[in-house]
């Protein structure tokens, strides 16, 4: 088969694409990755072939522009069930995540996308959640297609908030923003919309169950195993730490999307400094030079691979990010997360702390003493590694890669045009 991965340009989202796409080509399947050019260098350094579609994004500065209105009600989707949404709220969730987002990140490379697809013509295209050009290519090229998830789903678990809102609505009142501006793109290409251009076919689904929003898609389990791209372990970790190590990351992806972090780094190094434990600070240097002094406790890096270091680790301490947060859950490391409802990052918190593998406070609530105490139960109170052990195992339980290729070449011979 031939297998277009697809995906806005952002290496976060491609990392979670990797460990499938390989297992796909050792299969002896063509996969190809398509994205923006500023993606390109990055998919090239996976080994994968990278094919560059459409201009760059204008996300991330129009995100570092406005990082003091990335948390308000419109943007929030961390409940999506009926009980909290009228119709106008929900609506107007759907009109600024079109115009503000999934346009923003889409129409600069989704007519390309379509014209690679029906030259290329791929079996299948596996798509990013908000990359909705990947279904638009899939539909006109006639390929089968499915979202590849990194994330809690919000976005069916919102869609069908909508539609149940939408279906509740008197003719005049009735308004689709995500149908309209995608439809309107199909219908260039003289197809029409139907639900499935809106959450895929299937949905390959890498998030545990026991953590995931009920769903109503069709979903395709998978386990999920950690990229972090091109990776050199360090001399200094083959040494075991003489006390329990504590690893505090401010994400990569973050830092790059919303040019620089939320959290008070400076002042949670110098809280766990003070603490009896070992420290590992994977921080920027702009944040590396707003310390006064580094603590004798404390290691800081710029950059160290996530898979290599938590083995070694006993807690976890990050934004929401899913490349820490599905690292800590493959090594069995609690997590304490401090964090804002902006995309699923709150439900990634929450879900774990009500899992009791870890514990959330919203970013603007953390306190120094709610660090110095949430990392210390998390160190002290075996319940929240017993509870992460079990996560661990059902991650394992779930198909591998390789486990799911026979599934994926049936799905693409059932569904495909």
């Amino acid at each position: 088969m031939r297998i277009l991965f697809t995906t806005v340009s952002e290496k976060s989202h491609l990392y979670t694409m990797v460990p499938l796409a390989w297992s796909l080509v050792a299969a002896g399947h063509e996969v190809r990755v398509a994205s923006n050019p500023a993606l390109t260098e990055a998919i090239k350094s996976t080994g994968l072939t990278a094919v560059a579609v459409g201009k760059d994004h204008n996300l991330h500065e129009m995100l570092t522009q406005n990082r003091d209105s990335l948390e308000n009600p419109l943007s929030d989707w961390s409940t999506p069930d009926l009980e909290h949404h009228s119709w106008e709220q929900v609506l107007m969730k759907f009109r600024v995540s079109v115009m503000f987002a999934y346009q923003t990140y889409n129409d600069c490379m989704v007519h390309e996308l379509v014209a690679y697809a029906r030259d290329w013509r791929p079996d299948l295209v596996i798509w990013d959640p908000v990359t909705y050009a990947g279904p638009v290519a899939a539909k006109v090229s006639g390929a089968a297609h499915a979202r590849l998830l990194w994330c809690i789903d919000i976005y069916s678990a919102m869609r069908d908030v909508f539609l149940e809102r939408l279906a509740e609505q008197p003719e005049e009142r009735r308004e689709d923003p995500l149908a309209d501006w995608l439809g309107g793109i199909l219908a260039r290409y003289g197809c029409a919309l139907d639900e499935e251009d809106v959450v895929g076919q299937w949905t390959i689904d890498q998030i545990p169950a026991s953590l995931q929003l009920p769903l109503t898609v069709d979903r395709v389990p998978v386990r999920y195993l950690p990229h972090n791209g091109p990776s050199e372990i360090p001399d200094w970790l083959s040494e075991p730490p003489a006390r329990p190590r504590v690893v505090l990351t401010s994400g990569v992806s973050a830092r790059a999307a919303l040019g620089g972090t939320f959290m008070p780094l400076a002042d949670m190094i110098g809280t766990l400094g003070e603490m009896d434990i070992d420290v590992v600070a994977a921080v920027p240097p702009e944040e590396v030079a707003a310390l006064e002094t580094v603590p004798a406790n404390t290691r800081v890096v710029d950059f160290v691979p996530l898979h290599a270091l938590l083995p070694g680790a006993s807690v976890l301490i990050h934004h929401g990010g899913f490349g820490s947060w599905g690292t800590a859950l493959v090594n069995a490391v609690p997590q304490f997360i401090p964090t804002m409802r902006y995309a699923d990052w709150w439900n990634k918190a929450t879900s774990l702390a009500e899992a009791g593998a870890g514990l959330a406070v919203h970013a603007s609530e953390l306190t120094a003493e709610g660090l110095r105490e949430s990392v210390t139960r998390l160190l002290e109170e075996d319940s929240f590694t017993k509870a992460a052990e079990r996560l661990r195992e059902e991650n394992l339980a779930a198909p591998t890669p390789h486990d799911l290729v026979p599934v994926l070449e049936r799905l693409t011979a059932e569904r495909r045009r």
